[in-house]
């Protein structure tokens, strides 16, 4: 065998065992994560939302009710919440807690009617897909909300996720569409 073609077999060897084309820089071997994200937790979180959405809408105090969703469920005491709700457009991007929970009940933003008051029955999740790692997750797809006379809104969905200290799964980006519809 000549040397070029050689090199060129050892060369897609190595590269076929490592998936790194990039042999000169060494790659960091990642710390072991000690408490992952599973699909399972997501799947849970998902849940978890969804009843706080139908418990805010059937709630003596909704205002309280999506208060405590917030607080239990988005990351707003870790950090940065990026948040673009469905039926924003005047102010498409919600970056305080506060106008997050004018989102879901009104209040300071004058086009906020409270999403969550319609009220539903209930949220089901369809992931398109869940991607894990480590301590955070991803997922997209649609939600479909059911009010109560029966009929469903479906809504397309990505939401982050970032593990508390507590072990706790909250929500780190939130961005929902409602589908496109052709001309």
């Amino acid at each position: 065998m000549k040397p070029y073609f050689s090199a060129l077999l050892i060369l897609s060897t190595v590269t076929t065992m490592t998936g790194c084309t990039n042999l000169g820089t060494p790659r960091a071997q990642a710390a072991p994560c000690e408490n992952p994200v599973t699909k399972n937790d997501v799947l849970a979180a998902q849940q978890s939302w969804g009843k706080a959405i139908v418990a805010i809408g059937k709630a003596e105090n909704p205002e309280a009710e999506a208060q405590s969703t917030l607080d239990r469920l988005y990351a707003y005491d870790i950090g940065k919440v990026l948040f673009k709700p469905t039926l924003a457009s005047d102010d498409p991007f919600r970056g305080t807690e506060k106008e997050a929970l004018s989102y879901f009940v009104g209040g300071s933003i004058s086009e906020d009617k409270g999403f969550a008051l319609a009220p539903y029955n209930k949220v089901r999740f369809e992931n398109e897909g869940i991607i894990t790692n480590c301590d955070t997750a991803m997922s997209m797809g649609e939600y479909f909300f059911t009010k109560t006379d029966g009929s469903e809104i479906k809504v397309e969905y990505s939401f982050g996720y970032v593990r508390d200290e507590n072990g706790d799964l909250k929500i780190n980006l939130h961005h929902s569409s409602l589908p496109y519809q052709a001309q």
